[in-house]
């Protein structure tokens, strides 16, 4: 016979905050965005993770110098994210 189940407390999410900056992108996610629509269109018939595994695969095959413009971008975003964070911070503490 099976054990009753214990009660467990719900937890509540705090809600997040409106107006904190939007976390940084990655390479992948740059690389990502500019390509998805190409994937798209060259597979008509591929379904939303079929894409997302099409993406995975190229991004793979690409030599670190492909990869170089994806890699600035997202460096310069973690940059913006840091100092979008510092000035959030700054003016809620």
């Amino acid at each position: 016979m099976a054990a009753p189940r214990e009660s467990k407390k719900k937890t509540t999410r705090r809600k997040k905050d409106p107006n904190a900056p939007k976390r940084a992108l990655s390479a992948y996610m740059f690389f990502a965005n500019e390509t998805r629509d190409i994937v798209k269109a060259e597979n008509p018939d591929v379904s939303f993770g079929q894409v997302g595994r099409i993406l995975g695969e190229k991004w793979k095959a690409m030599t670190d110098e492909d990869k170089q413009p994806f890699d600035a971008k997202a460096e310069a975003d973690k940059k913006r994210y840091e100092s979008e964070k510092e000035l959030y911070n700054a003016t809620r503490a």
